[in-house]
């Protein structure tokens, strides 16, 4: 088990950095990071981080904060566990450091650097202010591919290239949305046929905690194809997840591929969304009576027809957050089968 500190000294809206640009194996080799190291025999955290900001900068502390830990698994190597620290009060003449190159770097930048992946989740917490947290960071190499807030688990997105296919850079979710990066999801449709043979779709309303569009109608089912995963096996989990549909082989037909980008409001952010989603029907039988909603993600759910949804969205009624180009592959594939 290895304990170090991780601190980032602040001025004027900046971040002191370190670029690791001075060893050859050097696991941070070409990164951007804050100061520290190891513990020495008998140190507390403090004293740690008091020592390493001196020997690393000639700075002594004298105004600093315990953010949070995080818990840094590399490889197979055992954990490490970092004390992250921000500091305002500082004295002293600065000196350079044998680790790497000291820079002072404005906050808004900071996300421009080559850093660690899991480091801009911490940043966006120190930039929210979030209460003291634990932040669990597991990487193969550069690939992140595991990371945890106070215990729950994060989502992490592909990030795809400009041909819509995985470009080898893992993404938490939130950073996904914040940056507008391109990534995948997947849409799926219930439907059933009237007597009158007219096509009704099964609507979700959005769980009024959600952070985009809460109590919208939306697709049946949705949501992110995460990292490694596949498009057929997202739209499976998410049926289950949020439906508690079980879908056999056979029963989910792929309508299509459509790109989707926009940017809307977001708390005191910008939600940047930038998707390739594939829509998929669900061909099996459905009792809407016997539905099991996720309330975390579903309020309820209600049947419409197909034409009266097309209808209000086409309109812009602000309680459908419904793509058109959604429900126009819906109508395209029951023309087609009609004319079949």
């Amino acid at each position: 088990m290895k304990l170090t500190t991780l601190c980032y000294l602040e001025r004027e809206d900046c971040y002191l950095m370190l670029h690791r640009v001075s060893k050859k194996n050097d696991v941070n080799r070409d990164k951007w990071i804050g100061i520290g190291g190891k513990f020495e025999p008998g140190e507390s955290p403090e004293d740690c981080l008091l020592r390493e900001a001196y020997e690393e900068t000639g700075y002594r502390l004298t105004d600093y904060k315990l953010r949070g830990i995080v818990t840094f698994l590399f490889n197979e190597n055992d954990a490490e566990y970092m004390f992250l620290y921000t500091a305002t009060g500082f004295e002293g003449t600065p000196v350079s450091c044998d680790e790497g190159e000291l820079e002072w770097v404005p906050k808004g930048s900071i996300d421009g650097l080559y850093l660690w992946e899991g480091d801009r989740i911490f940043f966006e917490l120190l930039k929210s202010g979030a209460p003291f947290f634990s932040l669990k960071l597991r990487y193969q190499d550069d690939l992140l591919t595991e990371a945890a807030l106070d215990g729950k688990p994060l989502d992490l997105l592909d990030v795809l290239d400009e041909k819509g296919n995985p470009s080898g850079l893992v993404r938490e979710r939130t950073l996904v949305h914040l940056r507008g990066d391109f990534h995948r999801t997947v849409r799926v449709w219930i439907y059933r046929k009237r007597e009158d043979r007219k096509v009704e779709i099964l609507l979700q309303k959005r769980s009024r905690e959600k952070d985009t569009y809460p109590g919208c109608y939306d697709t049946s089912s949705a949501g992110h194809v995460l990292a490694g995963d596949e498009y057929f096996a997202s739209a499976c989990r998410e049926l289950w997840e949020e439906l508690g549909i079980k879908a056999g082989e056979g029963e989910l037909r792929l309508l299509g591929f459509y790109d989707e980008k926009y940017v809307t409001p977001w708390g005191e952010n910008l939600f940047k969304n930038h998707e390739r989603n594939a829509v998929y029907l669900y061909e099996g039988e459905v009792d809407g009576a016997a539905l099991r909603i996720q309330k975390e993600e579903v309020d309820s759910v209600c049947w419409m027809e197909l034409s009266r949804a097309l209808s209000e969205v086409r309109a812009k009624n602000p309680e459908f957050c419904v793509p058109e180009e959604e429900l126009l592959l819906l109508e395209r594939a029951f023309s087609e089968r009609a004319c079949s």
